[in-house]
């Protein structure tokens, strides 16, 4: 119990930089290992980094897919490409295919009336997608002129939501995270 309580201790106060893997023999002996020499060894804890990276890299490699779609809706509804890629990035994280739990789908993540009214017949197709969430962010940022904050919370909760609450971020933790991110993502223009 000693080695267990550790090796739990261990885990949960230092970044922990490759797999753990688990054996108990049939004697009850317990032995981890970052190598396992068999496959007996079962997996007891997963590097962060490793699948933080195997994230990265996907999404990168989307982000790149996607960039020229990007570029060209950007350049239509004269937004700054940087603006579309960090929503993007926080709505779906470069995924064309990711729906949310409350039914939004694609890249920009939009729900069924919103595509309709911005011109998306088929929300799964990433142009489409892209140019209707863009078109429709374009719509936002003209509707809270001078406040980027409130169109992207518009974007988030609904443009009659953040005018509810008169022309403030609504106090939803959600929406004031998604402004944070998106914002973030933004400023960095990395994304």
């Amino acid at each position: 119990l000693g080695v267990v309580t550790f090796i739990g201790f261990l885990m949960l106060s230092m970044d922990i930089q490759a797999d753990i893997y688990k054996y108990v023999d049939t004697d009850g002996r317990v032995f981890y290992t970052d190598k396992p020499p068999h496959k007996k060894y079962r997996n007891v804890f997963q590097d962060k980094t490793k699948r933080n990276t195997a994230a990265l890299r996907l999404l990168w490699r989307n982000k790149k897919r996607y960039t020229g779609i990007i570029a060209a809706a950007a350049h239509k509804y004269r937004l700054d490409a940087d603006l579309i890629h960090a929503v993007i990035r926080a709505e779906s994280a470069y995924n064309a295919k990711a729906v949310s739990k409350a039914g939004a789908v694609g890249l920009m993540q939009l729900m069924p009336a919103t595509a309709k009214q911005y011109g998306a017949l088929s929300r799964t197709d990433p142009r489409q997608n892209v140019f209707a969430g863009a078109r429709y962010l374009k719509y936002l940022v003209g509707l809270f002129p001078k406040n980027l904050s409130l169109a992207i919370a518009a974007y988030n909760a609904g443009e009659n939501t953040v005018k509810r609450y008169k022309n403030k971020i609504p106090p939803y933790p959600e929406t004031q995270n998604y402004v944070r991110k998106v914002l973030k993502f933004y400023k960095k223009r990395n994304v």
